[in-house]
């Protein structure tokens, strides 16, 4: 058997007509269209369509999808009273258990029909937002907040997270954010969603795969790495110094360096725009600075130029929108359940049952036995 790249990569193992990556020319594209495009002119319910059905809605067809986003929000009373029975469970674990859950009371979970799992895959957009906001405010010893219809799901987070109307800019920039982490290709959580579904188990199971696969530090849980390095630096001067020391001692930078982009990752650029924005508006011009005199930093450090990636900037705009830490990655499921739900209904539509073979690199095959009496420790 010939030997593959050390964690799968370059291999390509799966088609796949939902994103698009050059991570030469730092492309990144839903659908066919470019992130950029998105960013600047989509609302991220257009980009869950999009990436559900490979066009973007019509107003009727986006009312329709809006509607029922917002009558499927609310989640079952038990899985309520299991977030306020844990108000000390870090925010992932939770999360990835109250998902699971979601099944217990869904009457459909086991309808493996397209339309079922079409209503399924509302649900999980919906009420995953709901558990996250839900379960801060009962840990906090506050009451749930109920949702507003007439908010969008960034501004419906928001609100149900912090029991205030977010003002436009919070609401829009938040806004971009999801729609920049909706989809990334066959990313960790994503491939693991996808092998759960070729074996033909149910949609909740398959995200609650990626869910386990996000919470790790190298994949979904650098953000939050990020900005505990930024607080802990406090200014410019002591977050340089910080990363001159981690530098030296070869110690990895979190937010920089990307697997699949060789120049900078193109949803670094709207982040970065992003955070500037709400640093000015709230106060926040130390954090944002810091951030940015890192990156010059990285970009002319010996050795190997770093570019940001995704989680750099996304931590500083979402400390600046009053999102606690440990909800970073928690927001990043939120946003991340639009892109695991359409490869999920994608694998369904065309499956294969995923069964990569390994380089075998044991002991040459057929070894003799050895009783007990005769084995050398």
């Amino acid at each position: 058997m010939s030997a593959t790249g050390a964690g799968l990569e370059g291999i390509i193992a799966a088609e796949s007509s939902i994103c698009y990556i050059d991570g030469e020319a730092g492309v990144l594209s839903y659908q066919g269209f470019d992130i950029n495009t998105l960013a600047e002119n989509a609302t991220f319910e257009e980009v869950i369509y999009l990436l559900w059905n490979g066009k973007l809605p019509t107003q009727p067809q986006l009312d329709e999808l809006k509607a029922s986003l917002t009558a499927h929000r609310e989640i079952p009373a038990e899985v309520t009273a299991f977030l306020k029975a844990n108000p000390t469970g870090l925010p992932m674990h939770v999360l990835r258990t109250a998902v699971s859950m979601l099944s217990l009371y869904d009457p459909a979970a086991a309808d493996m029909s397209p339309e079922a799992n079409k209503l399924k895959a509302i649900k999980l957009m919906s009420q995953t937002s709901t558990i996250v906001t839900s379960f801060h405010r009962l840990r906090t010893g506050k009451e749930v907040v109920p949702g507003d219809p007439s908010l969008s799901m960034a501004g419906n987070f928001l609100y149900t997270l912090n029991g205030v109307k977010p003002d436009a800019v919070m609401e829009r920039v938040f806004d971009i954010a999801l729609t920049l982490h909706a989809d990334h290709e066959l990313n960790a959580s994503t491939f693991a969603a996808r092998v759960t579904a070729a074996t033909l188990s149910d949609i909740y199971s398959t995200v609650t795969s990626a869910i386990g696969a996000l919470k790790g530090p190298l994949h979904g849980g650098a953000n939050e790495e990020v900005i505990k390095l930024l607080l802990q630096a406090g200014n410019k001067a002591k977050a340089l110094e910080m990363m001159r020391e981690m530098l030296e001692n070869k110690v990895k930078i979190p937010g920089f360096g990307h697997r699949v982009y060789k120049t900078i990752d193109p949803r670094a650029i709207h982040l970065k725009k992003l955070s500037k924005q709400l640093a000015e508006s709230t106060g926040q011009i130390d954090l944002y600075e810091a951030s940015e005199a890192v990156q010059e930093a990285m970009l002319t450090a010996k050795g190997k130029p770093l570019n940001p990636n995704v989680d750099f900037y996304s931590a500083s705009a979402y400390y600046s929108l009053g999102i606690p830490v440990d909800l970073f990655t928690p927001i990043f499921a939120v946003s991340r359940m639009s892109g695991w739900t359409a490869h999920v209904l994608e694998q369904f539509h065309n499956n294969r049952l995923i069964r990569p073979r390994a380089d075998y690199k044991g002991l040459p095959v057929g070894q003799p036995w050895v009783g007990i009496a005769d084995r050398v420790a």
